[in-house]
């Protein structure tokens, strides 16, 4: 029989002990305050060099119009993060980055570039072509997947899969289009109060048609392929060190050549643009819409096959994950917590439910073999984080789960592999929810 490890006495960090003589650039409020001010101080810049090039008023429309579509993909990422949601904190920091950090990247770095070039061919024309189509791709690609590694590194834990890939990228990119859409917007509406145009006819309406109505999803489209190659890379095992090291690049190449072929549609003849847009950009953007919903789907069906260990271990009842794998049990739980005991019920049934998700996706890679050295250790945090909130999301998740199940006998959930050991060390009172 299995001895149960002891219970690590600081679960935060590796291997229970605290850094008792961290340097002042080790503590946490130091880092948080200097990316913080960064991020500020890129946001300061930016909107001094977006204000310069489009004046006052048209910063201001430019700003109304770019906003449109920020809540809508917002809400479409934060939707496919419903499974195993990660912290609020790291979809600010992606969306700052974007607006930002690499905002701020993108216009200096494209401007020097773009003007290099046109001093050394004294071809201006030939210069902005080569500019839009190969080192705006590059340099902004660029700029956005640094928010990606950023998370990648000093957030792993919350980066544990493809959906989480896919929603920090997407959000990234979602706020770097808001601030060059308020630069392309501004600018057009300066074009026009020169010209005197005005209504469907002006060039800020179909600034605003090509960029907001028809392809608000295009940053995050491109972005999204970086996001999914360090997806792969996090549910690779540690020796699968090579895998981990050429995903991100190969992916954030990919992510390049799809922003150079959309930038270069404009110099494809009259109908490049609709022709890549309909025979390239909307596949491509249906295919990866495909593809996050079943990946979705299939965490759920993880959740699901995973948790029932757990049952017979005794730290769930049998109904928990039939309840924790289906996104509507999920939300009549909350709502159960919600209506009877008030919203902090409600906040710590979804709590249960995201560490509930983590523990299932922790096991899975346990079982494939792609588990890290601190397995045990985050095991145990995710148990205890589980058990803390028992009394309170276990009678939602059971009435959720008798409300959506469909009729059949009694549900007995099939056991999988191991379960973790309980010997005399555990904390916890352990129970066998088979005996009666």
């Amino acid at each position: 029989m299995a001895i149960s490890p002891p219970y690590p006495t600081n679960p935060g960090v590796p291997g229970g002990r605290p850094l008792l003589h961290a340097h002042w650039w080790q503590k946490r409020w130091v880092r948080y305050g200097a990316l913080s001010t960064l991020l500020a101080l890129s946001g300061l810049v930016i909107l001094a060099l977006v204000r310069e090039q489009t004046g006052t008023e048209g910063f201001l429309v430019g700003l109304g119009l770019a906003v449109l579509p920020v809540p809508l993909l917002t809400a479409a990422f934060r939707w496919l993060d419903r499974v195993e949601p990660g912290p609020w904190r790291n979809l600010v920091f992606a969306f700052a980055w974007g607006a930002c950090a690499a905002a701020l990247i993108a216009i200096v770095a494209n401007s020097f570039a773009t003007q290099w070039i046109a001093t050394a061919t004294a071809d201006p024309t030939s210069a902005d072509t080569w500019g839009a189509t190969v080192i705006a791709p590059v340099v902004e690609e660029s700029a956005k997947a640094a928010a990606i590694l950023l998370l990648f590194l000093f957030r792993r834990r919350d980066f544990t899969g493809i959906l989480d890939g896919v929603v920090i990228a997407g959000v990234t990119a979602t706020g770097f289009a808001f601030t060059e859409n308020i630069l392309y917007l501004g600018t057009a509406f300066g074009t026009d109060q020169l010209a005197g145009h005005s209504g469907i006819a002006s060039v800020t309406a179909a600034t605003f048609f090509v960029r907001v109505v028809m392809s608000p999803f295009a940053h995050p489209l491109f972005t999204v392929f970086t996001g999914i190659a360090f997806g792969i890379a996090a549910l690779a095992g540690e020796r699968q060190r090579l895998r981990r090291i050429l995903l991100p690049p190969a992916g954030l190449l990919l992510a390049m050549g799809m922003h150079a072929l959309w930038n270069g549609s404009a110099t494809f003849g009259d109908f490049g643009f609709f022709a890549v847009y309909g025979g390239f950009m909307v596949p491509a953007f249906g295919l990866l819409t495909w593809l996050v919903v079943w990946t979705r789907q299939r965490e759920l069906r993880t959740v699901r096959e995973e948790l029932p260990a757990y049952v017979v271990a005794g730290w769930l009842s049998p109904a928990e994950p039939f309840a924790l794998g289906s996104m509507r049990a999920r939300r009549l739980a909350r709502e159960y917590a919600g209506h009877h005991l008030g919203k902090p019920a409600a906040r710590a049934v979804a709590q249960y439910e995201a560490y509930a998700t983590s523990l299932a996706f922790l096991r899975h890679r346990g079982r494939r073999g792609r588990a890290r050295t601190d397995f045990v250790v985050r095991e145990r945090e995710l148990l205890r984080e589980l058990w803390n909130r028992r009394e309170i999301a276990r009678p939602a998740l059971e009435y959720a789960a008798r409300v959506t199940a469909p009729p059949m006998p009694a549900m007995m959930p099939p056991v999988y592999g191991w379960a973790p050991a309980h010997g005399p060390t555990a904390p916890y009172p352990v129970y066998n929810p088979y005996r009666s």
